[in-house]
């Protein structure tokens, strides 16, 4: 049994740094991950095993927000809307127009 008032191990520390990383790990590049891990002290099969998890989460937040996106998208008709759009609203545009003259070559 270990007392309260001692301070935790080391590897509780590490394991509470690994836990953090991989929550947010689907929101960093690879190797950021790999380089919060390289300050560890863990074996490289651990810290690339994290990383591919880390790889596979991000994958699997993206194709979940692509697909929720997608969803969306299909029970949108293209027609009705830009009809509203063209209903509701005045369109302005403002252009800018300038001529600028050619500069002739000696050749001409």
């Amino acid at each position: 049994m270990t007392n309260k008032n001692e301070k935790e191990s080391p590897l509780g520390d590490v394991i509470k740094k690994v836990v953090s990383i991989g929550v947010g790990a689907a929101f960093m590049t690879e190797d950021t991950v790999k380089n919060l891990l390289g300050d560890l002290p863990l074996p490289k099969d651990i810290v690339s095993g994290l990383v591919q998890n880390a790889k596979s989460a991000k994958e699997d937040f993206s194709n979940s927000v692509r697909e929720e996106i997608a969803q969306h998208l299909s029970k949108v008709d293209p027609k009705k809307l830009v009809s509203e759009v063209l209903d509701g609203y005045d369109i302005e545009v403002n252009a800018k127009f300038s001529f600028k003259k050619k500069v002739k070559e000696d050749n001409e």
